[in-house]
């Protein structure tokens, strides 16, 4: 099978596609023929090395995190899947990849894919819709009626984001750039904030969410505009966001979180069959897989509007 892999941390140009065999399940695993992977900015910030820490050292290692395909063979242990479905997932990109003819996955790491999502939709899923509906529910309260900002939304996150707040009641500002405000209306927001004309972090306006999906506005200038007890919610892991988190915590009702998305097979189904039946998944451009760093190079560069797929096999 064809897989693509990198042997050190840098820019794109590290990846590059290898021939392996075709790995076998263990009695406790799962074989899926890879129909779709989708791109999520983890990806390139582990290649970078920018999350080390996580990561680690040891290579070669493999990129990508979320995808969809057909089960091609199972452990004996198998229970809840067969031969021939249709699944989606999400694998951790600090220890594995998903951009490859085929994967081995347990069973935690996988759900049926509904017959109403394609395999495209379903590989976008995964990271970018819990991501969304985590950082909505990080309070555990309910945000119906709740003043939510989404920052850098017409991306994956973004996306689901605000169909998820909207369908629970909240009242959402979106900010992009100009080129995605057509999607952000179509999604649902309820004011729209363009970044090149307007500087988020001086609105005359107060909010109960804040949720930074674009590495642009830091907590500091988000205080600004929170509510006295209020939640900034960062999809960035690094050390000095963990430390910062923690001493901000002790002491202030403006609270300061690192989300970590969690994945399983209920969150999943949940997903895919009770949140998102009916919401907009927006595919902006599927690549073969044989154009890997053409479209990395290029979200990397240019960004995206919704999500960008890759199609399995070469």
């Amino acid at each position: 099978m064809k897989k693509i892999i990198y042997e050190q941390y840098g820019s794109v140009d590290v990846l590059h596609s290898v021939y392996m065999n075709k790995p076998i399940p263990n009695t406790n695993q799962i074989l899926v023929k890879v129909k779709a992977v989708s791109i999520n900015p983890i990806d390139w910030k582990i290649v970078m090395g920018e999350v080390k820490l996580m990561s680690g050292r040891k290579f070669p290692k493999s990129i990508g995190c979320d995808f969809s395909g057909t089960i091609e063979s199972i452990g004996q242990n198998i229970q809840n899947f067969t031969v021939g479905d249709d699944v989606f997932g999400v694998i951790n990109p600090f220890k594995e990849g998903a951009l490859a003819e085929y994967v081995i996955v347990n069973e935690k790491q996988l759900a049926k894919k509904p017959d109403y999502l394609s395999f495209a939709q379903a590989a976008a899923l995964p990271t970018v819709g819990l991501t969304a509906l985590q950082a909505l529910n990080t309070s555990g309260k309910s945000i119906k009626g709740k003043e939510i900002l989404i920052n850098g939304a017409s991306g994956g996150v973004g996306m689901l984001a605000i169909q998820i707040a909207k369908s629970q009641g909240a009242i959402v500002t979106a900010v992009s750039s100009v080129k995605g405000h057509h999607l952000l209306k179509k999604w649902g927001s309820d004011f729209i904030i363009d970044y090149n004309k307007e500087d988020v972090a001086k609105i005359n306006k107060q909010f109960d969410v804040i949720i930074e999906l674009s590495a642009k506005l830091s907590f500091r200038q988000a205080k600004k505009i929170m509510k006295p007890e209020s939640n900034y919610i960062s999809v960035t892991p690094s050390l000095w966001n963990f430390v910062h988190s923690f001493s901000n915590n002790i002491i202030s009702k403006k609270k300061y979180k690192i989300l970590l998305m969690q994945s399983d097979t209920n969150s999943l189904n949940e997903l895919a069959n009770n949140i998102l039946k009916g919401a907009d998944i927006y595919i902006s451009k599927t690549y073969p897989m044989s154009d890997f760093k053409e479209a990395y190079n290029s979200i990397i560069k240019h960004g995206a509007l919704g999500k960008v797929v890759f199609s399995i096999p070469f």
